[in-house]
Protein backbone atom coordinates (compact mmCIF):
# COMPACT_ATOMS: atom_id res chain seq x y z
CA UNK A 1 0.00 0.00 0.00
CA UNK A 2 1.34 3.60 -0.88
CA UNK A 3 1.76 6.25 2.18
CA UNK A 4 -1.16 8.98 1.95
CA UNK A 5 -0.48 12.26 2.76
CA UNK A 6 -2.76 14.19 4.06
CA UNK A 7 -2.97 18.21 4.83
CA UNK A 8 -5.24 18.26 7.47
CA UNK A 9 -6.57 20.54 10.07
CA UNK A 10 -9.10 22.95 8.53
CA UNK A 11 -10.63 21.66 10.07
CA UNK A 12 -9.42 18.95 12.72
CA UNK A 13 -13.16 18.02 12.91
CA UNK A 14 -13.18 16.83 9.24
CA UNK A 15 -9.77 15.67 9.17
CA UNK A 16 -10.25 13.53 12.22
CA UNK A 17 -12.87 11.93 10.08
CA UNK A 18 -10.98 11.30 6.73
CA UNK A 19 -8.28 9.15 9.64
CA UNK A 20 -11.64 7.32 10.34
CA UNK A 21 -12.90 6.67 6.80
CA UNK A 22 -9.12 5.97 5.33
CA UNK A 23 -8.76 3.17 8.16
CA UNK A 24 -12.19 1.74 7.71
CA UNK A 25 -11.87 1.23 4.03
CA UNK A 26 -8.43 0.12 4.48
CA UNK A 27 -9.38 -2.96 6.71
CA UNK A 28 -12.93 -3.40 4.59
CA UNK A 29 -10.75 -3.85 1.33
CA UNK A 30 -7.81 -6.08 2.92
CA UNK A 31 -9.30 -7.41 6.15
CA UNK A 32 -7.88 -8.41 9.32
CA UNK A 33 -5.52 -6.02 11.57
CA UNK A 34 -4.65 -3.79 8.59
CA UNK A 35 -5.08 -0.03 8.43
CA UNK A 36 -4.32 2.74 5.99
CA UNK A 37 -0.20 3.70 5.63
CA UNK A 38 -1.10 7.31 6.31
CA UNK A 39 1.12 10.87 6.86
CA UNK A 40 -0.81 13.36 8.30
CA UNK A 41 0.41 17.16 8.82
CA UNK A 42 -1.58 19.09 10.68
CA UNK A 43 -2.30 23.31 9.73
CA UNK A 44 -3.58 25.72 12.49
CA UNK A 45 -7.22 26.60 10.91
CA UNK A 46 -7.00 30.02 12.89
CA UNK A 47 -3.83 31.16 10.65
CA UNK A 48 -5.54 30.09 7.25
CA UNK A 49 -9.29 31.26 7.68
CA UNK A 50 -7.49 34.43 8.29
CA UNK A 51 -5.60 34.63 4.86
CA UNK A 52 -9.09 33.27 3.65
CA UNK A 53 -10.84 36.04 4.99
CA UNK A 54 -8.67 38.79 4.07
CA UNK A 55 -8.14 37.10 0.35
CA UNK A 56 -4.50 36.40 0.78
CA UNK A 57 -4.40 33.31 -0.99
CA UNK A 58 -0.96 33.07 -2.25
CA UNK A 59 0.24 33.18 1.48
CA UNK A 60 -2.23 30.44 2.33
CA UNK A 61 -1.02 28.34 -0.70
CA UNK A 62 2.57 28.71 0.60
CA UNK A 63 1.79 26.92 4.06
CA UNK A 64 -0.25 24.17 2.18
CA UNK A 65 2.85 24.16 -0.30
CA UNK A 66 5.17 23.73 3.16
CA UNK A 67 3.05 21.17 4.37
CA UNK A 68 2.73 19.35 0.63
CA UNK A 69 6.55 19.52 1.10
CA UNK A 70 7.14 17.91 4.73
CA UNK A 71 4.95 15.56 3.60
CA UNK A 72 7.00 14.12 0.72
CA UNK A 73 9.90 13.93 2.66
CA UNK A 74 8.07 12.49 5.36
CA UNK A 75 7.56 9.22 2.74
CA UNK A 76 3.93 10.05 1.09
CA UNK A 77 3.55 8.63 -2.13
CA UNK A 78 0.13 10.45 -3.14
CA UNK A 79 -1.09 13.79 -1.34
CA UNK A 80 -4.99 14.90 -0.27
CA UNK A 81 -5.60 18.31 0.79
CA UNK A 82 -8.51 17.31 3.55
CA UNK A 83 -10.70 20.33 2.94
CA UNK A 84 -12.58 21.48 0.02
CA UNK A 85 -12.42 25.53 0.13
CA UNK A 86 -8.61 25.35 -0.14
CA UNK A 87 -8.33 23.31 -3.10
CA UNK A 88 -8.44 26.56 -4.69
CA UNK A 89 -4.42 26.76 -4.23
CA UNK A 90 -4.50 22.90 -5.18
CA UNK A 91 -2.34 23.84 -8.28
CA UNK A 92 0.11 25.60 -6.31
CA UNK A 93 0.23 22.56 -3.62
CA UNK A 94 0.79 20.34 -6.80
CA UNK A 95 3.95 22.62 -8.18
CA UNK A 96 5.50 22.02 -4.85
CA UNK A 97 6.22 18.43 -4.86
CA UNK A 98 6.97 15.77 -7.20
CA UNK A 99 3.95 13.02 -6.01
CA UNK A 100 0.57 13.24 -7.41
CA UNK A 101 -2.82 15.20 -5.40
CA UNK A 102 -5.69 13.45 -5.48
CA UNK A 103 -8.41 16.56 -6.10
CA UNK A 104 -11.55 16.27 -3.98
CA UNK A 105 -13.53 18.07 -7.11
CA UNK A 106 -12.53 15.35 -9.52
CA UNK A 107 -12.98 12.59 -7.62
CA UNK A 108 -16.67 14.49 -6.73
CA UNK A 109 -17.59 14.66 -10.46
CA UNK A 110 -16.30 11.30 -11.21
CA UNK A 111 -18.85 9.64 -8.69
CA UNK A 112 -22.09 11.86 -9.88
CA UNK A 113 -21.27 11.12 -13.62
CA UNK A 114 -20.92 7.32 -12.41
CA UNK A 115 -24.44 7.73 -10.90
CA UNK A 116 -25.80 8.77 -14.04
CA UNK A 117 -26.47 12.07 -13.03
CA UNK A 118 -25.46 15.60 -14.85
CA UNK A 119 -26.95 18.65 -12.54
CA UNK A 120 -26.51 18.75 -8.72
CA UNK A 121 -26.38 21.45 -6.33
CA UNK A 122 -23.56 22.50 -4.22
CA UNK A 123 -23.27 23.10 -0.43
CA UNK A 124 -19.93 24.45 0.86
CA UNK A 125 -18.24 27.40 2.25
CA UNK A 126 -18.64 30.81 0.31
CA UNK A 127 -15.78 30.56 -0.98
CA UNK A 128 -16.64 27.15 -2.80
CA UNK A 129 -20.13 28.38 -3.64
CA UNK A 130 -19.38 31.69 -5.09
CA UNK A 131 -15.77 31.36 -6.34
CA UNK A 132 -14.81 29.18 -9.75
CA UNK A 133 -11.79 27.10 -8.42
CA UNK A 134 -14.45 24.62 -7.22
CA UNK A 135 -18.01 24.82 -9.15
CA UNK A 136 -15.56 25.35 -12.35
CA UNK A 137 -13.77 22.32 -11.47
CA UNK A 138 -17.19 20.47 -11.59
CA UNK A 139 -18.21 22.15 -14.60
CA UNK A 140 -14.77 20.61 -16.23
CA UNK A 141 -15.86 17.31 -15.32
CA UNK A 142 -19.52 17.38 -17.10
CA UNK A 143 -21.74 18.68 -14.67
CA UNK A 144 -24.16 21.54 -14.41
CA UNK A 145 -24.13 23.18 -11.10
CA UNK A 146 -26.63 24.96 -9.11
CA UNK A 147 -25.71 26.79 -6.04
CA UNK A 148 -28.36 28.07 -3.32
CA UNK A 149 -29.24 31.81 -3.19
CA UNK A 150 -27.51 34.58 -1.44
CA UNK A 151 -29.14 34.32 1.93
CA UNK A 152 -29.19 30.82 2.03
CA UNK A 153 -25.50 30.58 0.83
CA UNK A 154 -24.66 33.05 3.95
CA UNK A 155 -26.64 30.47 6.17
CA UNK A 156 -24.36 27.30 5.31
CA UNK A 157 -21.25 29.46 5.37
CA UNK A 158 -22.31 30.46 8.78
CA UNK A 159 -23.63 26.96 10.20
CA UNK A 160 -20.10 25.38 9.22
CA UNK A 161 -17.84 28.27 10.33
CA UNK A 162 -19.59 29.06 13.61
CA UNK A 163 -20.89 25.33 14.08
CA UNK A 164 -19.67 22.61 12.34
CA UNK A 165 -15.78 23.75 12.62
CA UNK A 166 -15.53 23.44 16.16
CA UNK A 167 -17.63 20.33 16.54
CA UNK A 168 -21.37 21.92 17.08
CA UNK A 169 -24.34 19.58 15.26
CA UNK A 170 -27.38 21.10 15.79
CA UNK A 171 -31.02 19.54 14.30
CA UNK A 172 -31.88 23.46 14.53
CA UNK A 173 -29.69 23.63 11.47
CA UNK A 174 -29.99 20.30 10.39
CA UNK A 175 -33.53 21.63 9.49
CA UNK A 176 -32.42 24.63 7.77
CA UNK A 177 -29.85 22.51 5.20
CA UNK A 178 -32.87 20.29 4.61
CA UNK A 179 -34.74 23.44 3.52
CA UNK A 180 -31.91 24.62 1.23
CA UNK A 181 -31.98 21.30 -0.59
CA UNK A 182 -35.33 21.18 -0.88
CA UNK A 183 -35.07 24.59 -2.66
CA UNK A 184 -31.51 23.26 -4.53
CA UNK A 185 -34.37 20.05 -5.71
CA UNK A 186 -37.27 22.45 -7.30
CA UNK A 187 -34.45 24.06 -9.42
CA UNK A 188 -33.89 21.36 -10.67
CA UNK A 189 -30.94 19.64 -8.85
CA UNK A 190 -30.90 15.95 -9.64
CA UNK A 191 -28.32 15.87 -7.11
CA UNK A 192 -26.85 17.05 -3.79
CA UNK A 193 -22.79 17.77 -3.66
CA UNK A 194 -22.16 18.72 0.09
CA UNK A 195 -18.94 20.40 -1.09
CA UNK A 196 -17.50 21.23 2.48
CA UNK A 197 -15.70 18.37 4.57
CA UNK A 198 -18.08 19.41 7.78
CA UNK A 199 -21.00 19.42 5.85
CA UNK A 200 -21.44 15.38 6.31
CA UNK A 201 -21.05 15.84 10.29
CA UNK A 202 -24.18 17.49 9.63
CA UNK A 203 -26.76 16.15 6.70
CA UNK A 204 -27.21 12.41 6.25
CA UNK A 205 -28.51 11.06 2.93
CA UNK A 206 -32.17 11.26 4.52
CA UNK A 207 -32.11 14.64 4.85
CA UNK A 208 -31.99 14.71 1.60
CA UNK A 209 -34.92 14.33 -1.40
CA UNK A 210 -32.22 13.99 -4.01
CA UNK A 211 -28.87 11.64 -3.65
CA UNK A 212 -25.96 12.91 -1.36
CA UNK A 213 -22.57 12.81 -3.09
CA UNK A 214 -19.86 13.09 0.49
CA UNK A 215 -17.21 14.58 -0.59
CA UNK A 216 -15.10 13.90 2.02
CA UNK A 217 -16.13 9.60 2.24
CA UNK A 218 -15.63 10.13 -1.85
CA UNK A 219 -12.50 11.58 -1.62
CA UNK A 220 -11.29 8.89 1.01
CA UNK A 221 -12.55 5.75 -1.56
CA UNK A 222 -10.36 7.61 -4.22
CA UNK A 223 -7.47 7.64 -2.07
CA UNK A 224 -7.71 3.91 -1.42
CA UNK A 225 -8.42 2.64 -4.36
CA UNK A 226 -5.09 4.88 -5.64
CA UNK A 227 -2.82 3.86 -2.89
CA UNK A 228 -4.03 0.00 -3.59
CA UNK A 229 -3.50 0.48 -7.33
CA UNK A 230 -0.79 -1.81 -8.63
CA UNK A 231 2.03 -0.09 -10.49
Amino acid sequence: MKTIGLIGGMSWESTAEYYRLLNRLTRERLGGLHSARLVLYSVDFAQIERLQAAGRREEAGEVLADAARALEAAGAELLLICTNTMHKVADQVAAAVSVPLLHLADTTATAVRAAGLRRVGLLGTAFTMEQDFYRGRLASGGLDVLVPRADSRALVHRVIYEELCIGLVREESRARYRQVIRELVAAGAEGIVLGCTEIELLVRPEDSPAPVFPTTRLHAEAAIDAALAED
